[in-house]
């Protein structure tokens, strides 16, 4: 089978992946109104105990769930507020509005949005009702740094905590600790009124507290935590002087800690995971059966370093072609999750391009397979590409180009790469986020 027809089914399992997590088809499979009472999942709410309902979306997939939120409660939601990313409100919205900001390091935007938002949270009383919808990126664009902190500070602390590959468990144990809203503090400001979280999930295992840095969801971790984060990475003493302070101030207790598990203020909050990577994997194995090709889907949980998971994954697809194992030719292997990327060269690119560029050198060569790896929000690093595609002809390709594989991966410099083959993956903001999805196929 030619490269081209590889590519074609690649792309069309990818697409069905994308559509199964759609924010705004998950916020409708899970949200319903009726004439006395809310339906949010297996939860029902009574409509008579609330005079107001308002709506806070937050992340790159923010505007679709408010879309969907409006379209679903129509004049019932009295209004409220979205924050996403930079060229990701891509629908009109009626009674909401609409902010956007800086993803992945945060900006003045995202801090004049998240003030917004506490002026908000500070009107509410027992009397109303939140509905919170957190997606991917709500991190970052949920900007408002605690005092002594500073826009500039925080934003250089995540660079240098992107830099070094922290993970977002690692990241967001840092963010939670600078942040007035993030870390179950937003649930804080909004009591007494009842919250119900709706999550789409960019984390690997779904926990609440780390999706969007658990803006209304307890907080597992502490001061201790997040010093404890820069410390692994020699980063302590690297961050600016606000930050080391303040985190050291909570540790003595100077700060009150984050909210945590069994704290009264929980009590009338409701966090419902309403999308996630292995719902998207699913979707793909069964467009993939549908191609003709025996799916297997190793994993949802992938982590760690880009370019080693990509070459276990080129290796997997190097035994399939020798031997049949562990799923015969024609096989589509499927794995999702986030990898990090330590960053050594200036180049330009993101996890999944690093991820294609790694395999594609350890495929060259086999004939008749593929791997694709891309972001089910449409970004990958700060570039236009979702992603990118390789199979056993793309590193003699680069070849003909004057390019050279080992010195693009080794400068972190995939995005000129695959853009001069023509195999970034480009799909504009997709609605939705959902960590990534890795594919290989073998035909």
């Amino acid at each position: 089978m030619r490269d081209r027809e590889l590519i074609r089914d690649a792309l069309s399992i990818f697409h069905a992946a994308l559509d199964a997590a759609k924010a705004e088809s998950a916020v409708r499979r899970h949200l319903s109104i009726s004439r006395r009472s809310l339906k949010i999942g297996k939860l029902r709410v009574g409509l008579a105990n609330f005079d107001r309902i308002f709506f806070v979306g937050l992340g790159k997939a923010a505007a679709e769930m408010g879309k969907a939120t409006e379209h679903i409660l129509g004049p019932a939601l009295t209004g409220g507020l979205v924050l996403t990313k930079h060229g990701h409100a891509q629908c009109r919205l009626r009674r909401l509005r609409v902010f956007e900001a800086g993803h992945p390091i945060p900006d003045e935007h995202g801090v004049s949005a998240s003030n917004q938002i506490v002026e908000l949270l500070k009107e509410l009383n027992a009397r109303d009702l939140l509905i919170v919808a957190v997606s991917g990126g709500a991190s970052a664009l949920l900007s408002a740094p605690a005092n002594p902190v500073t826009l500039a500070a925080k934003q250089e602390t995540t660079d240098l905590l992107l830099r070094v590959g922290a993970n977002i468990g690692e990241l967001n144990a840092v963010r939670k600790h600078l942040s007035l809203l993030k870390g179950g503090r937003l649930a804080a400001l909004a009591y007494p009124a009842t919250i119900v979280g709706l999550l789409l999930s960019d984390v690997i295992g779904d926990p609440l507290d780390t999706i969007g840095s658990g803006p209304t969801a307890p907080d597992l971790t502490t001061f201790a935590d997040a010093i404890a984060v820069l410390e692994r990475f020699d980063l302590l003493h690297r961050v600016p002087e606000v930050v080391h302070r303040r985190l050291e101030e909570g540790i003595r207790g100077e700060i009150p800690e984050t909210p945590k598990p069994r704290d009264p203020l929980f009590e009338n909050v409701h966090n419902v995971v309403i999308g996630s990577n292995s719902l998207a994997l699913e979707a793909a194995a069964k467009d993939a059966r549908r191609l003709g090709y025996r799916p297997l889907l190793l994993s949802s949980t992938m982590q760690g370093e880009s370019r080693e998971v990509a070459r276990v994954h080129a290796q997997i697809l190097r035994e399939i072609v020798a031997s049949g194992n562990p799923v015969r030719s024609p096989a589509c292997v499927l794995s999702g999750g986030e990898t990090t990327v330590t960053v050594h060269g200036a180049g330009k690119g993101g996890r999944n391009q690093e991820f294609a560029l790694a395999a594609a050198m350890d495929i060259q060569g086999l004939s008749n397979v593929l791997v694709l790896s891309a972001g089910t929000d449409g970004t990958d690093g700060p570039t236009d590409a979702a992603g990118a595609i390789a199979t056993g002809e793309t590193v003699c390709r680069a070849a003909a180009f004057n390019l050279n594989s080992s010195e693009h991966l080794g400068a972190n410099n995939a995005y000129p790469f695959f853009d001069a083959l023509g195999d970034l993956i480009r799909t504009g903001p997709t609605g939705t986020n959902v960590m990534d999805i890795h594919l290989m196929l073998a035909r």
